[in-house]
């Protein structure tokens, strides 16, 4: 067991350096000079920016090293915790990013419970109704909350539950439930569709399975099949896919928040992309890595306690 929580630990480190060492290389390659972009910002683009000055700057930063000089120094101060600083701002990435983060995570923590109970809410009403034509109609709704981006989304809930009813806010900032509640919501549904899809699947294989028969057979009512045989098999799979659930939370909040016009990190990513600031669009995707990583590595050790087959692989393989 120690063996196999070594080599998944080893593959998440693995993750985030090879994410760190992707985008220093994407944004190396990218056109365009971010100090020049910085500058140019600072004189309001109304007149040249001075090449002299240009220079020192991209001394002082490092950016007239070797890349292979800069992407070894970077390294090595991203393994003591040290991300660099804003070129744009010149305040601390590790900073700006602990600034933006709880805002993210507020709305974040709030769509991941919501998504699950979309996900449950779909899944079961395409396996619990004894109308075919009722199941037919749970079962593609999933499909459909897919289809439906974000974005558009966000703009529906805003037009109707913020301007027509004035039961929310549209906008702003805020970590309040009635703050939160829309942007939360806004990244549940599309999730929740996607965890619906699997766990519906899970759950009429597992009704199929001959286990099922002996239940029923054994006077089993509906609702026992489904919550106590059912259920719990079928969520192996959907609990496997929360590593990616929170990687989609994680992108989705870039729209998000600049739909419901709040701070945050996706903020944070689209400035800095918009600025060229590289150490903080580097920082954000550590970042995003690292989480998703992270929850990816609690996800292989929670399914073993749902799936007994699969902790005797793991047993055997530790």
């Amino acid at each position: 067991m120690l063996r196999y929580i070594a080599r998944r630990t080893g593959r998440v480190l693995f993750v985030v350096w090879a994410s760190y060492t992707l985008t220093f290389v994407v944004l190396f390659l990218l056109p365009g000079d971010p100090v020049q972009t910085m500058l140019s910002g600072a004189t309001g683009g109304e007149s040249a920016v001075d090449q002299e000055q240009a220079a020192a700057l991209r001394h002082q930063l490092g950016l007239d090293r070797p890349v292979a000089v800069q992407y070894v120094s970077l390294l090595t101060h991203a393994l003591r915790g040290d991300l660099g600083v804003s070129i744009r701002s010149g305040a601390p990435v590790t900073t700006t990013l602990a600034d933006a983060l709880p805002d993210t995570l507020a709305v974040a923590g709030l769509a991941l419970p919501l998504s699950v109970l979309v996900a449950l809410v779909l899944a079961v009403g395409g396996a619990w109704p004894r109308s075919a034509a009722l199941r037919r109609a749970a079962t593609g709704l999933p499909s459909l909350g897919t289809a439906v981006p974000s974005f558009w989304l966000g703009l529906l809930l805003m037009q109707w539950v913020s301007f027509r009813w004035g039961l929310l806010p549209a906008t702003g900032g805020g970590r309040s439930p009635a703050a939160i509640l829309l942007p939360a919501l806004t990244l549940a549904v599309p999730v929740g569709c996607v965890l619906a899809q699997i766990l519906g699947r899970g759950l009429r294989y597992a009704l199929a399975q001959p286990h099922a028969d002996v239940a029923r057979a054994r006077g089993a009512g509906r609702a026992r099949l489904l919550f106590g045989h059912a259920l719990r098999n079928a969520s192996v799979p959907a609990v496997a896919m929360l590593g990616v659930v929170c990687g989609q939370l994680l992108a989705g909040a870039v729209l998000v928040e600049t739909v419901f016009a709040r701070d945050g990190v996706g903020r944070v990513a689209v400035d800095a992309v918009t600025n060229q600031d590289l150490p903080v669009v580097q920082g954000v995707v550590v970042l995003a890595a690292a989480v998703t990583a992270l929850v990816n590595l609690a996800v292989d050790l929670l399914i073993p306690l749902l799936d007994p087959r699969t902790a005797t692989e793991v047993h055997h393989a530790g």
